[in-house]
């Protein structure tokens, strides 16, 4: 119903909260976990507390969300896995643990088909819905076919692609941390992540890190400059964690036709960061 409250991270893209509000619903902005970037059941609870009644769980830098433990909150959950399709938590697919799942097809996503996006509807009960609404909405609610051809093409690839990421990033990984600074926590024993990108902590200021990788020619960028709690710092007082990691948190160039030249450049440059 409409000013139902709706639980989002403060680290979750813009598009959310703006989407929430002009469709009448009320955006509650819930904190991180400093380690994951994403939301979690203690948070999560206090969203509960303020009237949340769905949660639209953003499972951001390739990340696998704790969300077993937080589909027994008892409240529907939407995942957005835009940034970590093809990751499986006990052998299952994420995106498929929730009611609905969306997933972008943006250039900052991981399948990019040049815009737009698929709702995804795991259970035959909920797909029931969907079917209705397709058979409804207006031409251009539809992804185009250009665009369903550019995402098949990169379904079709994924898994090779997925093993040229995998690669670098054990590079990348093994470089920084002759340095000082880290990127996000592991995952649990039972999930298998994908690929996003690679993000680190900083541990000191983004701007002298940019100088310096802009001197190897080598551009970085905040990794949430583009989140709720980015744009919207107000509605995000409380939301410490993810106001510390959108200031620090950098994401350093992974796609799969970087290229051995480049990637080990990057990598240098990871393992000497001030």
């Amino acid at each position: 119903e409409k000013n139902t409250g709706v639980i989002v991270s403060a680290l979750a893209p813009l598009w959310q909260y703006v989407a929430l509000s002009e469709m009448g619903y009320n955006p509650i902005v819930i904190d991180v976990s400093s380690d994951t970037g994403m939301v979690f059941t203690e948070t999560i609870q206090k969203g509960i507390e303020k009237g949340g009644r769905v949660l639209v769980l953003s499972e951001t830098m390739g990340q696998i969300p704790e969300i077993e433990a937080i589909l027994e909150l008892g409240i529907p959950v939407i995942e957005d896995i835009s940034q970590n399709t093809g990751a499986t938590l006990n052998n299952k697919w994420l995106g498929t643990f929730g009611v609905f799942s969306i997933l972008g097809l943006e250039s900052h996503d991981i399948i990019t088909a040049g815009g737009g996006a698929i709702l995804i509807a795991p259970q035959n009960r909920d797909w029931s819905v969907l079917r209705k609404i397709v058979e409804t909405v207006p031409l251009t609610d539809i992804l185009p076919d250009i665009n369903s051809a550019l995402a098949y093409i990169q379904f079709k690839e994924s898994n090779r692609n997925e093993i040229v990421k995998k690669e670098v990033y054990e590079v990348y990984l093994r470089s920084l941390l002759q340095g000082r600074h880290k990127t996000f926590k592991m995952p649990p024993e039972n999930g298998v992540p994908v690929v996003y990108s690679f993000p680190v902590l900083l541990s000191s200021g983004f701007k002298d890190v940019k100088q310096y990788a802009l001197k190897k020619d080598i551009e970085i960028d905040l990794a949430f400059e583009n989140s709720i709690v980015s744009k919207m710092p107000e509605k995000c007082e409380n939301c410490l964690n993810a106001n510390s990691l959108y200031l620090r948190c950098a994401i350093f160039p992974l796609y799969p036709m970087l290229g051995s030249v480049k990637s080990g450049k990057i990598a240098k440059v990871l393992a000497t960061l001030p």
